[in-house]
């Protein structure tokens, strides 16, 4: 797709199985968005709406997303933002910015667990537990002092 180039938004229950490019496919009631990579390569691009993923805003026209796509696990690694119906096209990210992007992201999602008063357990999310019975490990902290250094 060309810089800032029209795109479309339709909701849907559930995702269909044939994308279309140029379109992101938004399930309110499964919380998710889905669209094919705006690069062209054909990767699925699938962005969880929750406060710790994407925000979708709806202005009774035109769908946003925030914040940008960054698909850093694709060969692309395209970037770009959804805002008004519309991809503006952002440039690649490092390595040092992705990683430190996703450390931003795992921060954010600990603080607003953490702030709820639960936490994930990663080997079974249906059930969060206590914040109390957990410690962030070793590797987190070390994370967030090479953050600051």
């Amino acid at each position: 797709m060309s810089a800032n180039a029209n795109f479309k938004h339709e909701f849907v229950e559930f995702i269909p199985e044939e994308l279309e490019q140029g379109t992101l496919y938004i399930s309110i009631r499964f919380k998710t968005g889905t669209h094919l990579c705006c690069c062209g390569c054909g990767n699925i691009v699938v962005t969880p709406i929750s406060p710790t993923d994407w925000r979708l805003t709806f202005d009774g026209k035109t769908i946003s997303l925030h914040p940008s796509i960054g698909n850093w696990s694709f060969p692309c690694q395209s970037h770009y933002w959804i805002r008004n119906d519309r991809i503006e096209w952002v440039p690649k990210w490092s390595q040092t910015q992705i990683q430190r992007g996703r450390l931003r992201d795992d921060m954010a999602k600990e603080e607003y667990f953490t702030a709820e008063g639960l936490a994930i357990d990663a080997s079974d999310s249906k059930h969060p537990i206590p914040v109390s019975q957990i410690r962030p490990s070793r590797k987190f902290w070390q994370a967030m002092k090479r953050w600051f250094s």
